[in-house]
């Protein structure tokens, strides 16, 4: 019988600090230590403040995923750790922590991109089936990556400019809302109209995104009613904000399903916690051949458990780093294996 990889993953990308073991596909643990409460005074995420939290925390989530594994690092037959795309100085925490634990236990090190693991997190509700079309949408990445097999991306489509999740955030911000701004937007749109009148950017033809000029639009309508001695309908507002952005998605999801045989449609990233994409992309594909997989809530924010995932498909195609490798915050998923 085939022994049960046992991978222990390490996350920190950004504001989570996480470390999951899986034995056999099989999530055993996944500790998170979330540093949301620290950055909603800020309106948003501060980078050096979340690198030395991450040093706060990366024993501690450590120590919590082994005792909850019921392992210790021995019975563990390689470390993932994401190495990017991310925060530089987060990122270095991750690393540093698992070429430790790679050097003093003499663990294989595998080096996961960030995007892929939250692609992959789908299989903790589905197996994915190829080809497949992932709907990347989360604070610094949009992008459509259509995959022929297990670890093959290509990118057909990305934002020229700002993410999707960083304009829910920098438009929850200019209206009031606290930090993480998609949640706050989402909840308001529920019981919101879309009478706000909103630009829907880049008609090219491509399957890419443009985010800049809806959230510059978002913020100029505002200062021009301020200056009017109008109110703002705050949800009105929030409502016909995400209409455009997420609307701006499903349009590039359907051209781009017509364009390629898909087989599944998966979400992944921050923004696939949104209610409104949720359904929306689901009613697109009702009556259709194409499987649509929704991760589970806990899944879309970051976490160790997908760098697990990640890790099982690289260490069965013998994907190693040695200790010299270092990380990279504007990694592309279609260098996944370039380090």
């Amino acid at each position: 019988m085939e022994k049960e990889l046992v991978i222990l993953g390490l996350e920190s990308s950004c504001d989570e600090t996480a470390c999951a073991i899986t034995k056999g596909g099989k999530l055993l643990a996944n500790a998170i230590s979330s540093q949301i409460s620290v950055h909603q005074k800020y309106g948003g995420v501060m980078p050096e403040i979340a690198s030395r939290l991450h040093l706060e925390n990366i024993a501690c989530v450590l120590e919590d995923a082994l005792k909850e594994a019921k392992i210790t690092v021995d019975e563990v037959d390689a470390i993932a750790v994401t190495r990017g795309p991310g925060l530089i100085g987060a990122l270095h925490v991750g690393i540093q922590a698992a070429k430790t634990l790679s050097l003093i236990y003499n663990k294989p090190l595998i080096p996961v991109h960030h995007l892929a693991g939250h692609i992959y997190a789908n299989e903790f509700v589905s197996p994915l089936k190829f080809p497949l079309l992932a709907v990347v949408v989360s604070g610094g990445n949009t992008e459509l990556v259509y995959m022929k097999e297990h670890l093959n991306f290509e990118i057909i489509g990305e934002t020229k400019d700002d993410a999707i999740g960083e304009s829910f955030d920098k438009v929850a911000r200019v209206l009031g809302l606290p930090y993480p701004g998609g949640v706050a937007i989402d909840k308001l749109a529920k019981v919101g109209e879309h009478t706000y009148k909103l630009p829907n950017p880049l008609h090219d033809g491509s399957l890419n995104f443009s985010y800049s000029g809806l959230k510059t639009a978002v913020i100029n309508l505002k200062h021009n009613l301020e200056q009017k001695g109008e109110e703002i309908v705050i949800e009105n507002m929030a409502k016909s904000f995400q209409d455009v952005a997420v609307g701006m998605v499903l349009d590039r999801v359907k051209r781009a399903t017509e364009l390629y045989p898909v087989k599944q449609v998966v979400l992944a990233g921050g923004v696939s916690a949104n209610s409104y994409l949720r359904s929306e992309i689901t009613k697109l594909f009702e009556g259709s051949e194409i499987e649509v997989i929704i991760p589970p809530i806990w899944c879309t924010t970051d976490n160790a458990a997908m760098i697990c995932k990640v890790g099982e498909y690289l260490y069965k195609q013998n994907v190693f780093a040695d200790l010299s490798i270092s990380v990279d915050p504007s990694w592309r998923i279609e260098d996944f294996k370039k380090f």
